[in-house]
């Protein structure tokens, strides 16, 4: 998350605190600490009642392990060190809680509750005057408020990575390739290609290409309704870097509205080997890599190599 001690005090001067809370805060620190494991209870007591937190509950090390760590919690706040260990502390807190699949919203109602009780007992029971102890419990919010800060950034930068994972293995799904036999590579594309999967392509066919050897590729665009010129361009890209690694591309299932568009956009196709069906494109491929058809007695097709069977 990019945090340093810049960062950290940046935070501590968002919410307000400074020198005279942790003063204010030292003053209450005993009573809030004897009663720890009570608020800690409470946050915990609360989340019991959602179901929007049953899977905390299901897993009873990793409750374990949250109960804890908000009894640590509870201690931290009072102990007037809010450095960086503070923070990695706050921040293990709240991947556990991102690992619990906890939203934003089921914490923050949670904490609340833990906040309205330590209020509730400073208020009440604190040696210091009511106004003394009130102006203690509104120092010590804003470490809370601190630390909320923190623990909400965790829990949005993990469900954000997960949906990241999510998208970035839904796109290699949509980008597979193929090897259909030695040295032959197939790369079918269903769907709309933007500039990101279009670079995906890229990527994942020149890999491929590497890793299998591969001499011939066949590209079947059958599936895409439309390509821009920037697509466009970028498919000539990925032919031309084949070929500079030693390997052919070629370009099935163009379909009339691509292939109007293509030319409607002036997009140079000279340099691209294309075959209308997949079928077609395949068969090329074979006959540039030395293999040829012969039909058996049975009727069934065979595939020999020119310098021996496949």
């Amino acid at each position: 998350m990019g945090l340093n001690n810049g960062s950290i005090e940046r935070r501590k001067k968002i919410v307000g605190l400074e020198p005279s809370d942790v003063a204010r805060i030292a003053a209450i620190k005993d009573l809030v600490v004897r009663r720890a494991e009570d608020y800690s209870a409470t946050l915990f007591e609360h989340l019991s009642g959602l179901d929007e937190a049953r899977k905390l509950f299901d897993n009873r090390a990793l409750l374990d392990k949250a109960r804890r760590l908000e009894v640590e919690h509870v201690h931290g706040l009072v102990s007037g060190d809010y450095g960086m260990k503070y923070v990695e502390q706050r921040l293990e807190l709240g991947l556990l809680y991102a690992l619990a699949g906890l939203e934003t919203s089921v914490f923050l109602g949670a904490f609340h509750q833990l906040l309205r009780l330590v209020g509730s007992h400073v208020i009440r029971h604190s040696e210091h005057t009511p106004l003394d102890a009130f102006d203690a419990f509104m120092s010590l919010k804003k470490v809370a408020f601190f630390d909320v800060g923190l623990i909400i950034d965790v829990l949005v930068f993990e469900r954000e990575r997960v949906i990241r994972q999510q998208q970035e293995a839904i796109r290699e799904l949509s980008t597979p390739v193929l090897q259909l036999r030695d040295r032959l590579l197939m790369l079918p594309i269903i769907g709309v290609i933007d500039t990101y999967r279009a670079r995906l392509i890229t990527e994942n066919l020149l890999e491929a290409i590497r890793a299998r050897r591969a001499k011939v590729a066949v590209m079947d665009i059958t599936g895409v309704a439309t390509i821009d010129s920037r697509v466009a361009n970028h498919i000539l890209q990925t032919v031309t870097a084949a070929r500079l690694m030693g390997a052919q591309v070629i370009v099935t299932g163009i379909t009339a509205p691509v292939a109007q568009s293509l030319v409607a956009l002036g997009i140079e196709l000279s340099k691209l080997d294309t075959v209308g069906d997949l079928q077609g494109g395949i068969e090329l491929a074979e006959q540039t890599l030395g293999y040829r058809v012969q039909q058996s007695d049975a009727t069934v097709p065979r595939i020999n190599g020119i310098h021996g069977a496949s």
